[in-house]
């Protein structure tokens, strides 16, 4: 019996030597993922609206990169990951709207203004046409809440993915099973059922 365990501890301490290696050599060199500098990493539901600054793949230090209006400097990082990509998309898509939404409401606020003295010798601060550009602005106000509130994270989501399949955890996330179960022979021994997707 101890002939059959020599071998195999032998092995294992050859394999843990080899991994050891393999993991130290891996620490000094710089991560393969994306990170977000510490400020933006934390923003929120109904954050500020300002760009995001990042850290590309196998880069170090503290050279942030501008990230763009509609995170158009992230997307060439992210070309392989169809997950990150699409919160990238949904990310830009959001900010189209926060951007349509201000030009909306700097118009209505314009459009008021021009009306104050449009009607003649009187400033007129309530006429119809100033009714609707007040409606038109606080309206444009309140969406702002409901476009604003999530913004944010789609861009934090699409790195998230991106880092997630670019980790140490990418090789079993690839090779997990879509479904696990059990089953049984047809002489009725019992079966561990494992199944998968192709992608």
């Amino acid at each position: 019996m101890s002939y059959y365990f020599q071998p195999l501890t032998r092995k294992a301490a050859a394999l843990l030597f080899f991994l050891s290696l393999g993991g130290s050599a891996a620490a000094q060199q710089a991560p393969a993922t994306i990170r977000l500098s510490a400020e933006d990493a934390q923003r929120g539901h109904n954050g500020h609206q300002h760009n995001f600054y990042f850290l590309p793949p196998g880069v170090t230090g503290d050279n942030y990169q501008n990230a763009g209006f509609f995170g158009q400097k992230l997307r060439p990082y992210l070309a392989g990951n169809q997950d990150a990509l699409n919160h990238l998309g949904d990310y830009k898509r959001q900010k189209t709207l926060f951007l349509a939404n201000r030009i909306l409401a700097v118009g209505a606020v314009a459009v008021y203004g021009q009306q104050v003295f449009a009607a003649g010798k009187f400033p007129q601060y309530f006429g119809d046409a100033q009714k609707v550009a007040a409606g038109v602005f606080a309206a444009s106000l309140i969406s702002t809440v409901f476009i604003n509130r999530s913004t944010n994270e789609h861009l934090q989501r699409a790195v998230q993915s991106y880092n997630a399949g670019k980790g140490q955890g990418a090789l079993w996330h690839r090779l997990q099973p879509s479904a696990v179960g059990f089953g049984s022979t047809a002489t009725g021994q019992p079966l561990l059922a494992l199944r998968w997707n192709l992608r």
